[in-house]
């Protein structure tokens, strides 16, 4: 059984054992950790995927230690101009061992809430089509004014001015 699950902006495949270095956590070192933002789940041919996570699925995780990434240095030059810095960068990270995968509750969920969601809706619409019929109602004599208002006399065109021969 493996997940994908999001955490720091990032996401990550995991099957229980694995030892991953995530982005910095919040967390001792010994402690557990739940990741909720589940984005699929497989186990063999079933995959099971979020829209766009999984409800009441999560990964559960220990942290093993927290640490600083290798050291990489940032580099800024433009040549002909006496122009370089020169600066370095480590990231902080965090290790943790995927200890359990759950996937309860994860279909279930979903068709609940769109039976509701269907049962709502038609109660609405026809609230909506008398406001439209209303508005289109008092549209067309607002149609009509304007046509009158076409209809005005445009003023009279100059007649350009006769050119003189010298």
């Amino acid at each position: 059984m493996y997940a994908v699950f999001r955490s720091g902006g990032k996401q990550y495949r995991a099957a229980k054992g694995d030892v991953l270095r995530l982005e910095k956590i919040e967390a001792d070192e010994g402690a557990s950790v739940d990741f909720d933002d589940v984005l699929l789940i497989g186990e063999g041919s079933d995959i099971k995927v979020g829209n766009p996570v999984l409800s009441g699925s999560s990964v559960s995780a220990k942290v093993l230690r927290q640490g600083k990434s290798r050291k990489v240095s940032v580099v800024k030059f433009k040549r002909r101009q006496n122009y370089l810095r020169q600066g370095s960068h480590r990231q902080f990270f965090t290790e943790v061992e995927i200890t359990g995968i759950s996937a309860t509750g994860a279909k279930k969920a979903a068709p609940k809430k769109d039976d509701k969601a269907t049962e709502k809706a038609p109660a609405k619409k026809p609230a909506a089509k008398k406001a439209t019929a209303k508005k289109a109602a008092a549209k067309k004599p607002a149609k009509k004014a304007t046509a009158k208002k076409a209809a005005a006399k445009k003023p009279a065109r100059k007649k350009a001015a006769k050119k003189t021969g010298k």
